[in-house]
C-alpha cells in the first residue's frame, strides 16, 4: 500500500471545515452555510442538517462560496439575533440593528447607516491586530481557566466548612431558643398551679356558703312556730351567716377575673425578626493577600444624561445605591423622586416622592429605603415597576446620610447617627467617642462594606466604624476638601470625593492613601455622591451640577 503524503494532503485543503478546525482537526470543507458563516466537511454537513436550529439553513457548494457570492451575507445583531446589522454608532464605536438604535441609541451622536458609512480600505492591518489580540486573550483565558478550576476545588472544600459553621451557629441558636421555651413553659406551669389552687379554694368556699344560705332560708320558713327566745336566736344566727355570705360575695366581686397570658420579650422578638442573616460569607480576593494594595487607574470616562423630560429642574443626585442584581437607584433631591437606571446607565423609570430625598440605601434583594426631609423613611419595592411598601418615622429631617447595616437603618440627625429597627423602633444612638467628644459635625453619604460602616464626614475626611459605632480609623488627605461622597470596591479599596477640591482619592482598607484617582482638571465638578458598580468595575460619580460621570477603571 502506498504511503499518503500528509503534507501534500494538508496543502491541498483550500477551505478547512470550521467546526473541525475549532477542535484542532484540519478537514476539507465541501459545503458553506451563509447563515452560520461556516465551512462544513461531509460529516459536519450531515450533522448540520439534523440539528433543529440549523435544519432549514440553505447550504451552498464550497466552490460557489469560494467565488465570494455568499460572503456578503449580513451579520446578525449581538443583542437581537433575529435582526441584521444595519447601523453604526460612532459614540459607542459599535454596529447595531435598527431595534438597538431605536431603543438605546436615539440620542447618540454619529449614528450612520452601513450603506452611508465611509470605511477605511486598509482593513488588513486591523484584521492582523484582531488576530494577535485573539491569540493573546486565548492564552490568558487558558491560564485563567486553569486557575479557576484549581480555585473551584478549594472553594468546594471551603463551602463544606462554611456549611458546618452555619449549621453549628443555627443549632446553637435553636438550642438557646429551646432553653428559653422550656423556662417559659415551667414558669407557665408554676403560675397556672398557683392560680388554679386559689380558684379551687374560692369555689369550695362559695359552695359552702351557698349550702349555708339555703339551710338558713329553710329554717326561717317555720320560725314563727318557735317561742320568742328561739326566734331571736335563729334570727341572729341567720343574720351572721348572711353577713358572711355578703362579705364573701363582695370580696369575690371586687377581685378581677384571673387570666393567663404571655408577655413577650419584644426586644428578643424584634432582634430575631429584623435579622436578615446568620453571618456574612466573605470573599477574600487574591489581591488582598498581596503585600501591596491594588491601585486603580481611569481607562476612560463618560458623562450620562440623567435628566428626564418631565423633570422640574436639573437633577441633583444626593445619594445612590445598588441592588444585588446590579440595578442602580438614584435619589434626585431637586425633582423629589428616585430614578432607576438600566444596564447602560440610562434612565429606565422613576418614582415620585412626597418630599425631598435625603438618602437612599438597599434593604433587600428588591427593596430600597429612602429618607425624606419630613422625618419619614419610605420603603420602595423594585420590581417590574416601583411601588411604595410602607413608611416609618425617624429623626433628622433636614440632614443627609443613611445606610442599612445588619438589619437596621443608620440615620444621621445632625447630632449623631440613630440606629433604627425596621419597624421604626430606636435601637441605638452613635454620637461621641470614648472621651465623649462629638464624632460627627456633618454627614453627606454613608456606606457599608462587610463588617464596617464608612461615613463621609464633610469637614474632615471619612470615618470607618464598627457595627457597634466604635471608630476604627479615619481616612484623611490634605488634597481633599469638603468631603461628600464615599464608596468601597469589592477588593476593599475606599473612594472618597471632595466637593470643593473636585477630586476623588483612593485609600486601602487600612486607611492608607493610595493616591488621586480623579483630578480637578478631569472635568469633575462638585461631586455629591459615589457608587462602585461591582458588576462592571465602574465608579459612578453624581455631581451638584446635574452631571453623572461613569469612570471605567
Amino acid at each position: 500500500m502506498a504511503e499518503v503524503d500528509c503534507r501534500s494532503t494538508i496543502a491541498d485543503i483550500d477551505f478547512v471545515c470550521t467546526p473541525c478546525f475549532e477542535d484542532d482537526i484540519r478537514e476539507q470543507a465541501v459545503k458553506y452555510c451563509p447563515e452560520c458563516l461556516e465551512f462544513l466537511c461531509t460529516g459536519c454537513t450531515r450533522h448540520h442538517g439534523r440539528l433543529r436550529i440549523s435544519r432549514s439553513h440553505k447550504l451552498v457548494d464550497k466552490d460557489e462560496a469560494k467565488q465570494g457570492s455568499h460572503f456578503g451575507v449580513k451579520a446578525k445583531c449581538l443583542y437581537h439575533p433575529d435582526r441584521e446589522i444595519e447601523m453604526y454608532c460612532e459614540e459607542h464605536d459599535m454596529v447595531y440593528c435598527l431595534k438597538c438604535i431605536a431603543t438605546d441609541h436615539r440620542s447618540c451622536k454619529g449614528v450612520t447607516g452601513l450603506d452611508d458609512l465611509s470605511v477605511s480600505t486598509d482593513q488588513k492591518r486591523e484584521t492582523e491586530r484582531l488576530k494577535a489580540d485573539i491569540m493573546n486573550i486565548q492564552e490568558r483565558l487558558e491560564n485563567t481557566d486553569k486557575k479557576t478550576k484549581t480555585n473551584l476545588k478549594s472553594i468546594e472544600e471551603q463551602r463544606n466548612d462554611v456549611i458546618l459553621q452555619i449549621e453549628g451557629l443555627a443549632r446553637g441558636l435553636v438550642e438557646h431558643i429551646q432553653k428559653l421555651e422550656r423556662e417559659a413553659l415551667e414558669g407557665l406551669d408554676a403560675e397556672y398551679s398557683l392560680v388554679k389552687g386559689e380558684q379551687e379554694k374560692n369555689v369550695s368556699k362559695l359552695s359552702k356558703a351557698k349550702e349555708e344560705i339555703e339551710q338558713v332560708r329553710s329554717q326561717l320558713q317555720d320560725v314563727d312556730t318557735l317561742d320568742k327566745i328561739q326566734q331571736f336566736v335563729k334570727t341572729k344566727l341567720a343574720q351572721q351567716i348572711l353577713n358572711d355570705a355578703v362579705k364573701m360575695f363582695e370580696h369575690n366581686e371586687v377581685k378581677d377575673i384571673q387570666s393567663l397570658y404571655l408577655k413577650e420579650n419584644t426586644e428578643l422578638k424584634s432582634s430575631v425578626s429584623s435579622s436578615t442573616f446568620l453571618g456574612y460569607v466573605l470573599r477574600i480576593a487574591e489581591s488582598k493577600r498581596l503585600p501591596t494594595s491594588r491601585t486603580y487607574k481611569v481607562r476612560s470616562q463618560k458623562e450620562e444624561n440623567i435628566r428626564m423630560k418631565n423633570d422640574k429642574t436639573q437633577p441633583c443626585i444626593c445619594d445612590v445605591c445598588q441592588l444585588p442584581d446590579g440595578t442602580i437607584i438614584l435619589a434626585d433631591y431637586s425633582n423629589t423622586r428616585i430614578k432607576r437606571l438600566d444596564v447602560n446607565y440610562k434612565i429606565k423609570d422613576c418614582f415620585d416622592l412626597e418630599s425631598y430625598p435625603r438618602g437612599i440605601c438597599c434593604t433587600g434583594n428588591t427593596e430600597v429605603a429612602v429618607k425624606l426631609d419630613n422625618n419619614k423613611v419610605w420603603f420602595i419595592s423594585v420590581g417590574s415597576s416601583l411601588s411604595k411598601v410602607k413608611d416609618i418615622s425617624v429623626k433628622g429631617r433636614g440632614y443627609f446620610g443613611m445606610t442599612y447595616c445588619a438589619g437596621k437603618l443608620w440615620v444621621y440627625d445632625g447630632n449623631g447617627v440613630n440606629v433604627y429597627c425596621m419597624d421604626g423602633t430606636l435601637s441605638n444612638s452613635i454620637g461621641s467617642d470614648g472621651n465623649r467628644h462629638r464624632i460627627f459635625t456633618s454627614i453627606q453619604q454613608m456606606t457599608v462594606s462587610g463588617e464596617n460602616v464608612y461615613v463621609a464626614h464633610y469637614s474632615g475626611g471619612a470615618f470607618c466604624l464598627t457595627r457597634d459605632g466604635t471608630v476604627k480609623r479615619e481616612l484623611r488627605d490634605k488634597r481633599l476638601a469638603e468631603i461628600r461622597g464615599v464608596c468601597v470596591a469589592n477588593d476593599g479599596t475606599v473612594f472618597i470625593s471632595g466637593y470643593s477640591s473636585q477630586n476623588i482619592m483612593m485609600f486601602n482598607s487600612e486607611g492608607k492613601c493610595l493616591g488621586e484617582l480623579v483630578t480637578k482638571d478631569s472635568g469633575l465638578v462638585n461631586p455629591l455622591s459615589l457608587l462602585f458598580d461591582d458588576k462592571t468595575n465602574c465608579l459612578v460619580a453624581a455631581c451638584f451640577s446635574g452631571k453623572m460621570i461613569v469612570y471605567y477603571i
